[in-house]
């Protein structure tokens, strides 16, 4: 009914009656209730009567069950990770706003909750200064003019990008180099520049998107299946990505795919299943798996 309201400039006992299928007495009460709230409602009396909402209103405080607050507490937790967001926010700020909607009983059981329950995500560490801007370009469909640190030279790009994403701790954005016509996956936190750049791209954002999908199960996916023990079960189910899945049978495998800018990735993640993992597929990723132990080894041996 607060959502409902807050559209209207004016609102009669009819209109709520008919929209929530309620009494006279009824409605007067929930309106009464809104005013309780905090909703500005005040009453024109006479034959007409009717009910107004400031122009400068508000939208009243909602009200939240226990299980929404926790919720709500766990995401904002999990964005306090990200060292930069595309979003122009403090948290500070939006977590005072969030206790202020909450009771004093609410905000009791959230203190304890952060007593006893913890969560661990992948912090990011790295500082990105252009998320908003590469956001707005894709909200936009525009291209952009770009300067990118490669290996420590500066680069430009004109680029149209399509998608960011976060994952393994940095900002990831997909792009498309419009006079190369190649797609090229930009680490967001060594984009040096970005602005606007006239060029009408004759992609659109979900046409870039499909294609850079179908180029990448063609060119660039890596499927793997590794057999593990009843112990490497438990490793998965304590930590896994949504690339991979567990299958469970007479023999247990973790069957997935990578692309090549992820191999150092799932190298170091599969050497923490140590002999729990039985055989390796493809036998690439096994050599893989190896030189990377036998660097450890000689690290160990000769540098410690």
């Amino acid at each position: 009914m607060i959502r409902y309201l807050n559209n209207l400039n004016e609102f009669n006992l009819k209109d709520i009656m008919t929209k929530y299928n309620i009494s006279k007495s009824t409605a007067l009460r929930d309106i009464q209730s809104l005013e309780e709230l905090g909703m500005p409602i005040y009453a024109d009396y006479g034959r007409y009567g009717k009910y107004s909402i400031l122009k400068n209103k508000l939208l009243s405080p909602i009200v939240f069950n226990m299980d929404e607050v926790f919720t709500l507490y766990f995401a904002m937790q999990t964005i306090n990770d990200y060292q930069s967001t595309p979003f122009h926010i403090q948290m500070e700020n939006l977590n005072e706003k969030f206790e202020r909607c909450l009771s004093i009983n609410q905000q009791e059981k959230i203190n304890q909750m952060k007593n006893v329950l913890q969560f661990q995500s992948h912090p990011h560490h790295n500082i990105c200064l252009y998320l908003d801007k590469i956001l707005i370009s894709i909200l936009n469909e525009e291209v952009s003019n770009i300067t990118y640190d490669k290996n420590g030279t500066s680069k430009k790009y004109i680029v149209k990008f399509f998608n960011i994403s976060a994952k393994f701790g940095q900002w990831y954005a997909n792009g498309y180099i419009v006079k190369e016509d190649q797609f090229k996956v930009f680490r967001c936190d060594k984009i040096q520049n970005i602005i606007k750049y006239e060029l009408i791209c004759k992609h659109s954002v979900d046409e870039l998107k499909q294609k850079f999908q179908y180029s990448f199960n063609l060119e660039h996916r890596i499927i793997y299946e590794i057999e593990i023990t009843e112990r490497g079960k438990d490793l998965f189910y304590k930590e896994h990505y949504p690339n991979m899945e567990l299958i469970i049978g007479d023999k247990n495998y973790i069957r997935g795919h990578y692309s090549k800018l992820e191999t150092d990735f799932i190298t170091n993640y599969f050497i923490g299943y140590g002999n729990s993992i039985v055989s390796i597929k493809p036998t690439q990723l096994k050599e893989i798996i190896i030189d990377k132990i036998s660097e450890l080894t000689d690290y160990y041996n000769y540098s410690l």
